[in-house]
Order: structure tokens, then C-alpha cells, then sequence
């Protein structure tokens, strides 16, 4: 599997754990109610060895470029500004955002043709799961 598995189109399927998850992060309850509601879709764009990862929603939108090993400064959908840092490892993107002394990963990889994120902060856990569009 490489990098190139993961472009395309991807929509929302299914969400577990997403609003504990963002009350982990010290998301508002206004914000998490509505970022529960949301069902994004992603785009994941190579340009090189520049990757993009877009999300949009009727909610908000967000969009992150960035080259693996390389750590980039992000601002998150619900407000946060994290330096964040991708790598690839076998078939799984792996972020780890830190901010304020803090520290959360998101890894994405596909399963079954699908594309599965999981989000994770002081094991406190969620899993999305989106289908190619």
C-alpha cells in the first residue's frame, strides 16, 4: 500500500466515540453538538510530495497541507493551532498534533476498501469511517 491509496474522494459513513472525543480536547458543548451533526466529506490530493487533506461539511471546512516527516503549523476546526507532524508507516498516516503541552494522534488507514480514522487523546478514543466517493 502507498500514499497514492489514500487519494480521492471519501464520504462520512459511520462515527463512534467523536463528541467524548472532542470533550477530551476541551471542545465547547455548542461546537461538539454541532461537529456531531456533521457528515464531512474528505479529500485527500498528492502534488508532488506536498499532500493535502481537505474537509468539508456544511458545518465548516478545513484543509491541511504538509510533507510527510515535516512538521507544519495547523489550525483545527474547532479553533486549536497545533503543530502537527505526518509520517507514513506500512499502510497508516499517522498525525500527532501538540499544542499547549498537549498531544492527540489521528491515524488513517484503509480497511476493507474503506478509509478509517481513528483519533486518539489521553485514550480517550474515536473511530470515522468514509467510503470513496
Amino acid at each position: 500500500m502507498s500514499i497514492d491509496d489514500f487519494v480521492g474522494k471519501w464520504s462520512f459513513i459511520s462515527s463512534e466515540g467523536f463528541e467524548d472525543y472532542m470533550k477530551e480536547l476541551g471542545v465547547g458543548m455548542a461546537l461538539r453538538k454541532m461537529g456531531s451533526m456533521a457528515k464531512p466529506d474528505i479529500y485527500i490530493i498528492k502534488d508532488g510530495d506536498t499532500i493535502t487533506i481537505k474537509t468539508e461539511s456544511t458545518f465548516k471546512s478545513s484543509q491541511l497541507s504538509f510533507k510527510l516527516g515535516e512538521k507544519c503549523e495547523e489550525n483545527t476546526l474547532d479553533g486549536r493551532k497545533v503543530q502537527t507532524l505526518i509520517t507514513f508507516d506500512g499502510n497508516t498516516l499517522i498525525q500527532i498534533q501538540q499544542w499547549d503541552g498537549k498531544e492527540s494522534t489521528i491515524t488513517r488507514k484503509i480497511e476493507d476498501g474503506k478509509l478509517v480514522v481513528e483519533c486518539d487523546m489521553n485514550g480517550c478514543k474515536c473511530k470515522r469511517v468514509y467510503q470513496k466517493a
